[in-house]
């Protein structure tokens, strides 16, 4: 509940969100409770660099300042003096010490998320109101969306993806036409294979399985991901046996651009990435591919969701709205581990058996067929389950 510190009507809001680049993605519904309810104040956010580019063209956010990773404590210092008491409200929405003290030094006034135990009485003298963090029960969007709850605002649930704008996407379209590699004119598939990391990949042999069938359906394929260069790897192992064209825009777009590509999507589909939550947030179909993650606090938050208790339950396949979320089977899923092997490199054997038919079968459903049209057997098919 709110109390006499933070129950004036605020000029100026900063939002801390220094985590990851999907945790900032989705504080958007938060932002946006915010600029509902104070329409005339100026909302800005703090993220770390690398990240803000998931904010690209978001109409509630003032500003977008950020922080390095990794810095010295005296470099942490110094940031702190330009923001000294800049802001009248502060809402750190991850549960790090880090954001805490960037709100404690922006703001007269202080709400954020803390995780709960005796020891945290230090962190929780930082904010005036404070809010349980919970990592296991509570989607991630909900836990923002808590912070407004506690500031007694009414909850705007939508995730707001980033974009380029209308002239950005004309002048994408004409860089990609230059380049020999222009979007399709008919109903495409975004296909997003790689995720940031190799636990929560899908095998070869489905991607190329299910890309045939995509094609088989009259859709061309558009390829999306990021410029590094194992993910570029994983990438051309995938295509060296996809017969046909296939147009290739990984490591080619900045984020928005992806967002934009995504948005005129027939169909996406993708692992437990930030792409996919951002497919989410446009609306377009999306088949997404889970394994070890917990999907009631990860999962994509659909397009048309609007109520705080989470979209997902923890086992099984299921759709809500524009989303399928098909989950690798197995008495251990979800682990909420790094892998078998418990890091970053392991592989996890809930996605490596997960059949191609499961996850055509969860395309065909989002593509309005039920059931799926039968694959034709091609030779880059032939090895997947």
């Amino acid at each position: 509940m709110t109390d006499r510190a933070t129950r004036s009507t605020p000029r100026r809001v900063l939002v801390v969100c220094t985590r990851l680049i999907g945790d900032v993605l989705l504080s958007t519904p938060l932002v946006r409770s915010l600029k509902q309810a104070w329409p005339n104040a100026e909302v800005d956010v703090l993220v770390f660099e690398g990240t803000d580019g998931v904010l690209a063209g978001n109409p509630d956010i003032h500003r977008i300042l950020t922080t390095p990773r990794r810095e010295p404590l005296r470099s942490k210092i110094a940031y702190l003096r330009p923001l000294w008491r800049t802001y009248d409200l502060a809402v750190a929405v991850t549960p790090s010490d880090r954001a805490r003290l960037y709100g404690w030094a922006a703001a007269r006034r202080r709400v954020g998320l803390v995780t709960p135990g005796a020891k945290d009485w230090a962190k929780r003298w930082l904010l005036h109101v404070r809010e349980p963090f919970d990592n296991v029960h509570t989607h991630t969007v909900t836990m923002g969306l808590q912070l407004a709850r506690a500031l007694d605002l009414a909850p705007a649930y939508a995730v707001v993806p980033p974009t380029a704008g209308g002239v950005g996407w004309a002048r994408l379209t004409a860089r990609l036409a230059a380049e020999g590699r222009p979007l399709p004119e008919g109903r495409f598939a975004v296909v997003h294979v790689a995720p940031r990391f190799t636990y929560k990949r899908w095998h070869v042999a489905g991607w190329r399985t299910l890309i045939a069938w995509l094609r088989q359906q009259g859709l061309a394929i558009v390829l999306t991901g990021g410029p590094d260069a194992e993910e570029r790897a994983y990438v051309d192992e995938i295509m060296a046996g996809v017969e046909g064209p296939v147009t290739d825009l990984v490591g080619a777009l900045k984020i928005p651009e992806t967002a934009d590509v995504i948005s005129h999507a027939a169909l996406f589909v993708g692992p437990d990435t930030m792409a996919t939550h951002m497919a989410a947030a446009t609306g377009v179909p999306v088949v997404a591919l889970f394994g070890p993650s917990n999907p009631v606090k990860w999962a994509p938050w659909p397009a048309a969701w609007t109520q705080l208790d989470s979209p997902w339950r923890m086992q099984g396949s299921q759709r809500q709205g524009n989303v399928f979320l098909v989950q690798g089977a197995g008495p251990c899923v979800p682990c909420a581990q790094e892998g078998c092997d418990r890091h970053r490199r392991s592989a996890s054997r809930c996605l490596d058996e997960l059949p191609a038919a499961t996850v055509i079968d969860a395309a065909a459903r989002m593509l309005g067929q039920v059931p799926a049209a039968p694959l034709r057997m091609v030779t880059s098919a032939a090895s997947a389950t």
